[in-house]
């Protein structure tokens, strides 16, 4: 409608950020259906393993936020109701594809290495936020430019005290979507009477 109305095709970024945000959904959806029928390993490692190279494409929208400002054609107000409907669109498909995920590592192993894996895919997830936003790399960058991806993913892991501003903006991510997952959990739980 804004794209419309204006005449302007700035935010049209967010369609595509969106369309990858519902690509770890997708995943998780075909993981879920293939291992109830088929509960074989490997398939559900490469299933697990897609989704989790595309798992922060979710998340990643809320920091098209950093895209705020006052531009011609609609009042900011409207355009933060925009982003925000992006991101949370993107948030929730994250979260709705990693609960299903979840619950097959925790079918097939126990609930504890569920949680310890949703935990560690979010942890992971906020270092890729990191790199994708600021960086600037993508999800295919792993086949069309592997060793550049694996050096800035190396780089901080081997230097950790070079590098506490990746630590700290990864951990940043990381932490809210941890706090922002487990209260979506604990909202699974309320029964309206």
């Amino acid at each position: 409608i804004r794209m419309e109305l204006s005449g302007l095709f700035y935010f049209r970024f967010l369609i595509w950020n969106l369309f990858l945000a519902f690509i770890p959904y997708a995943i998780s959806t075909i993981t879920v259906y293939l291992n109830s029928r088929n509960k074989n390993l490997l398939v559900m490692g490469a299933g697990i393993s897609l989704w989790l190279l595309f798992f922060p494409n979710a998340p990643y929208i809320l920091t098209d936020l950093f895209h705020l400002r006052h531009r011609e054609g609609a009042p900011l107000w409207f355009d933060l109701l925009l982003i925000l409907s992006f991101a949370w669109t993107g948030l929730m498909l994250g979260y709705v594809s990693l609960v299903d995920i979840q619950q097959v590592v925790s079918r097939t192993y126990n609930k504890i290495t569920g949680w310890l894996f949703a935990v560690a895919a979010l942890m992971l997830s906020g270092f890729g936020i990191y790199l994708g936003r600021f960086e600037r790399w993508n999800s295919w960058d792993v086949i069309s430019n592997p060793k550049g991806l694996a050096k800035d993913i190396l780089l901080p892991i081997i230097n950790p005290l070079g590098n506490l501003r990746v630590w700290g903006i990864s951990a940043a991510f990381a932490i809210f979507l941890i706090v922002g997952y487990f209260t979506i959990k604990q909202l699974g739980k309320i029964t309206i009477q």
